[in-house]
């Protein structure tokens, strides 16, 4: 993107001259570094009061990038400018100074509390392209990379969608395999292998994508190219049984039964061992080993971890891990002034019976050995509040409150003055730690997390002498912050079926009207209002899905030259 890059040129010549004046500020701002503009980043950035802090944000990438939309870029639904926001238009509206690096982290020093830095282009002659920035608090948001389980061939040969310029490189070449399909003196078979399109794994993007590129051929390419048209070949391989497993069974239903309706053939139970420049290789119980010819792959298997967090977490003892370990406060665990949001990093729950015995003696006020409803009462809210799987817990029984659930457990009628000693309670409470679930990674958490991040940051100070968080329950006093909870208050409908926000932020917004109508052109004024971030780039996408729809063949236009 030419805007983009024209801004990060800009950008160096600014972190220069801000990298020389770092020291002038007072000893009174403590430093926060960001690494990253994702969503979690952008999230922190956008909410955090900065003249209460002095600010640097280190990203490779300039703008912010609304990723659920990228699927749309890939065809030209979209154009590509519609869905990013240069961080400094952002940081130009926020009190106090924030600095911007254009620059990757490739290393974290949590003993001497600083990040090793290089530049992400080439400066000018006689510069280092490596620098340091020391930091109090350092917020890490630099997202994921796309998992290839060290599969032979998919680095070199696949697509992947996760930026933006992969959207435009996969824009590039849909119009590059209809080309090819077009030229004379080809026979059946090569036109087939050119329009053979793959994706691999059967997520919320890998099936957006999907959805989108089928609306693309079946509505406009088809008039375009409509000699190689019918040979156009649609694939989904899905190593599990289904599409979309992490959710609702009828979704995935419902989305399978959409794709076969379109005529998307899809493979599950199929596994990808190699992929080389013209065959895909897989396997299955059912088939054995075998290839088959492809003219573009796009691979979405889920999320692996970037090289500068492997190396930060073998020096903090996490080295066996996916992604970050953090505790219900996004702090990093084992780690002083360092907290993790986003892909990069997923929250340990504490367990209810690990903490049985204490949980047991602070309600346990006047030492009885035993448990009223009134005692069990003045602890329930901080209870909750510190193990939030206690509420989910009860809401999957239908049950009201924990009086309920001791009753269930003691099988008899609940009295006012029922008491119940520590095994009773043990045993009331021994399944509740099932309802304990990873976040997904997705947009919406990554978001929710940056501004609740900020949220605790823009009162740290008067939350150190007046806590707001839940009792200690091992230790004394209160916590300083109530723990990270995500959002599920909201809700949508997909025909007839109710989702919950868990469901939606998995799938996305953008998916649920994508399973319903195979793509995202049909979407509601309201639903761009819930998508897009700022007003612009809102305005901007409602724009691009007018002309898309009104002059069709500018869509086609954009697909070439994005």
């Amino acid at each position: 993107m030419a805007g983009a890059s024209g801004g990060g040129l800009v950008a160096y010549a600014d972190a220069r001259s801000d990298l020389d004046l770092a020291s002038s500020h007072g000893p009174t701002k403590k430093k926060v570094v960001i690494l990253g503009t994702g969503w979690a980043g952008t999230s922190f950035l956008r909410n955090l009061d900065s003249s209460l802090y002095d600010v640097q944000v280190i990203s490779p990438r300039n703008y912010f990038a609304f990723t659920p939309l990228l699927p749309s870029v890939t065809c030209g639904t979209v154009e590509a400018r519609s869905i990013v926001e240069p961080i400094r238009n952002i940081m130009r509206k926020k009190k106090g100074e924030i600095k911007f690096w254009e620059a990757e982290c490739f290393k974290i020093d949590p003993a001497n509390k600083r990040v090793h830095c290089r530049y992400t282009t080439a400066p000018n002659s006689g510069w280092t392209d490596e620098f340091l920035v020391n930091y109090d608090y350092l917020v890490i948001a630099i997202g994921a990379r796309a998992n290839t389980f060290n599969i032979p061939g998919v680095e070199e040969n696949c697509h992947f969608l996760k930026e933006v310029e992969d959207a435009q490189k996969i824009r590039r070449s849909v119009m590059d395999c209809f080309e090819r399909a077009s030229l004379p003196n080809l026979d059946e078979d090569e036109r087939k292998k050119n329009l053979h399109f793959v994706i691999v794994g059967g997520g919320p993007t890998g099936v957006e994508f999907a959805a989108e590129l089928h609306d693309f051929v079946s509505e406009d390419l088809s008039k375009l190219y409509p000699s190689v048209y019918g040979l156009v070949k649609i694939e989904v391989i899905e190593a599990g049984e289904h599409i979309l497993t992490m959710f609702d069974k009828r979704i995935s239903r419902f989305a399978e039964e959409k794709f076969q309706r379109d005529g998307i053939d899809l493979k599950t139970g199929f596994r990808v061992v190699k992929v080389s420049e013209k065959d895909i290789t897989m396997t299955s119980k059912s088939t054995g080993e075998f290839s088959e010819p492809y003219g573009m792959a796009v691979w979405s298997t889920g999320i692996g971890t970037r090289p500068v967090i492997v190396d930060f977490m073998k020096q903090i003892g996490q080295g066996n891990r996916r992604v970050l370990a953090t505790d219900e406060w996004l702090r990093v665990c084992g780690c002083d002034g360092i907290y993790a949001v986003g892909d990069c990093a997923s929250i340990s729950q504490r367990k209810v019976v690990e903490d049985i015995a204490e949980i047991f003696r602070i309600a346990d006020k006047d030492n009885s050995g035993t448990l009223t409803v009134k005692e069990i009462q003045d602890v329930l809210e901080d209870f909750c509040m510190r193990y939030p799987q206690l509420e989910l817990y009860l809401k999957s029984k239908r049950m009201s409150s924990i009086l309920e659930l001791l009753k269930d457990s003691k099988g008899d009628a609940m009295k006012e003055a029922i008491e119940v000693d520590i095994e009773e309670f043990r045993k009331a409470l021994t399944d509740v730690d099932s309802q304990v679930k990873t976040l997904p990674a997705t947009a919406q958490v990554a978001a929710q997390q940056g501004s609740y991040l900020a949220r605790c940051f823009n009162k740290m100070k008067d939350t150190e002498e007046h806590p707001e968080g839940p009792l200690r329950f091992r230790g004394s006093g209160r916590h300083q912050f109530r723990p990270f909870r995500f959002d599920s208050s909201r809700e949508v409908r997909m025909n007839g079926y109710r989702l919950t926000v868990e469901e939606e932020a998995s799938l996305d917004v953008q998916l649920v009207e994508v399973v319903r109508h195979g793509g995202s052109r049909s979407y509601s004024g309201f639903q761009l209002s819930v998508l897009c971030v700022h007003k612009r780039n809102k305005e901007l996408v409602k724009i691009d899905l007018q002309k898309d729809f009104a002059f069709a063949y500018f869509s086609f236009e954009r697909c070439k030259m994005g």
